[in-house]
Parts: C-alpha cells; sequence; structure tokens
C-alpha cells in the first residue's frame, strides 16, 4: 500500500511531474517502502534517442520499476565560455517523450531548487577529473559529480543509468558513489548512434548541414581505430589518427587508448578509446570500447 505522501504525486501508469525537491523525495520514498524499484535516468533535456534508450532500459530493470527521470540544465558544469544560454529547453517536447516511453516520475526543478542561496558545497573528484574531458573543461565535473550526487539524495533510486558517449562522466560517477556509499547500482548504457556513425547527443543540433556531413569521421576513426586492436595500441592510435586526418574541419582536442577505468594503456585486454574536437563552433566527443 502506497503511503499517502506520494498518493498526490504518484499515479501508476501516468507521468506526474515535480519541481520541488522534497516532495519529489517523499513520494520515492513511499514508493520504495511499499517495495516498488526507483531507475533514475538523469538528463539536461532536449531528449533524444539516446535518452529514449536509456528510457528503455529503466523499464526493463527487474522488479517493480518505477522510471524517473530528471530534466535539469545543471550551470554548475558549464565553464564561462560554454554555450548554458543556448542549450535547448525544449521542455513540452521531452514531457511529451517521457509518456510515449512510460515514464511515470519527471523531476524538473529551476536552479533556485537545486542552489538555493547559500548553497556553495561541492563534491570534489579524484585526479581523473582534471584530465581528458576535465583538462579541456576545468571545474567540469566538480559540477558533474555535485548536481549528481543531490539528484540520488533526492530521488533516492536503486538504479540509476548514464550513456557510456559520456564514458568519463560515467566512471567518475561509479567512483564517488562507491566512495561515498551511495546504496545503488551505477549502471552505463552503450552509445545509440546515427546511421553513419555519429553519437547522438544534443549539441548536434548546432551542427551545419555541412558539418554534420563531416562530423561522423570522428567516430569512423575510433570504430577503424579499433578494428586493428590485435595488432596492439601503437596500432589502434595510429589508424585513428589517420582516419582523423582525412577531414582537415575536425580540430582534435585529444585521442587516447586508456584501461577501462580510464588509467594508463594496458598491454592487453580491455580498453577504451577516446575521442574528442571541434568542428566548427560545436565540440564532438565519442568513444568506443577495444580489446588489445
Amino acid at each position: 500500500m502506497i503511503t499517502a505522501p506520494a498518493a498526490g504525486g504518484y499515479r501508476a501508469g501516468q507521468l506526474t511531474t515535480h519541481r520541488e525537491p522534497a516532495q519529489l523525495t517523499a513520494v520515492t520514498r513511499a514508493l520504495r517502502g511499499a517495495g516498488r524499484k526507483i531507475v533514475l535516468v538523469p538528463t539536461m533535456g532536449a531528449l533524444h534517442e539516446g535518452h529514449r534508450e536509456l528510457i528503455r532500459h529503466a523499464r526493463r530493470v527487474p522488479g517493480a520499476v518505477v522510471t524517473a527521470v530528471s530534466i535539469f540544465v545543471n550551470p554548475l558544469q558549464f565553464g564561462p565560455d560554454e554555450d548554458l544560454e543556448r542549450y535547448p529547453r525544449p521542455l513540452e517536447d521531452d514531457l511529451e517523450a517521457c509518456r510515449e516511453e512510460g515514464v511515470e516520475l519527471v523531476f524538473t526543478p529551476g536552479v533556485e531548487h537545486m542552489y538555493p542561496p547559500g548553497s556553495d558545497t561541492r563534491v570534489v573528484a579524484n585526479a581523473l577529473a582534471d584530465e581528458l574531458e576535465g583538462a579541456v573543461r576545468p571545474g567540469h565535473f566538480a559540477g558533474v559529480l555535485t548536481v549528481v550526487a543531490k539528484l540520488f539524495h533526492i530521488v533516492g533510486p536503486d538504479v540509476a543509468l548514464f550513456g557510456e558517449k559520456d564514458y568519463q562522466q560515467l566512471v567518475l560517477i561509479r567512483k564517488m558513489a562507491h566512495d561515498l556509499d551511495f546504496p545503488l547500482a551505477v549502471v552505463g548504457v552503450p552509445t545509440v548512434r546515427e546511421p553513419d556513425g555519429l553519437a547522438l547527443s544534443s549539441r548536434n543540433a548546432y551542427l551545419s548541414p555541412d558539418h554534420r556531413a563531416r562530423a561522423a569521421t570522428l567516430a569512423r576513426a575510433l570504430t577503424e581505430g579499433a578494428s586493428v586492436s590485435a595488432r596492439g595500441a601503437d596500432a589502434v592510435l595510429e589508424r585513428a589518427r589517420a582516419v582523423l586526418a582525412t577531414e582537415p574541419a575536425l580540430q582534435v582536442e585529444y585521442l587516447e587508448l586508456r584501461d577501462p577505468e580510464l588509467g594508463p594503456t594496458p598491454a592487453s585486454g580491455r580498453a577504451r578509446l577516446l575521442a574528442a574536437a571541434r568542428l566548427g563552433g560545436t565540440r564532438l566527443i565519442d568513444n568506443v570500447p577495444v580489446q588489445l
């Protein structure tokens, strides 16, 4: 039997939205007390097929699942020269996508709800947060981990799902959840791609038609690099660099081969090939698994 706090904020099989953290916390605690399992899909909105796949994955989690989606453009993870103001915020379209995918709880807080006056505590990540993406976007991962930690506290999920496209983010969130004893499973879901291989991203909307045609070179470079993994790490990187060189419009920021936890390149076994590049005013990131 679902207790009273959830009665006004949850209807089985229907989408309910919440802006106030305390209200959502009351609902999810009551649901968990009634034996339901909460699966959280954190997003910044502008939902695309990749987000829909995360939601579908959530609904396939075994047990009496309630799927919760958060939609919040987190200012802490944007640098001073990044696209916070122009980041797409099509809330009504996002809510319709959630309805179509069977989401039951959507959390849509404002900045004033997540960071009220005087809220200045931040989560500090380990040294990995200053490498790869962190080297290009200083402070980015402190913003990511802070908002994710708050979402974990507010929603209280049993499982949280994140796309592998943001692989470094996934590794750091898993580490935070382990180190800070969050009682949940952090699960990565494989990247969803366009037919030409481009990883789905809300920022792909910024690409001009010409740049969109060129953007798939990034994914092709990673795929071709991974295809020669039997020849070793140097061959993987050499092949990927050669493909990237065929598209001079791509301004490559990094191309690295790391172990699955993003430590040094292993001599053999599982690894991850990661890259980031700019195409005009749009920044693209991608990664693929590699078996050396």
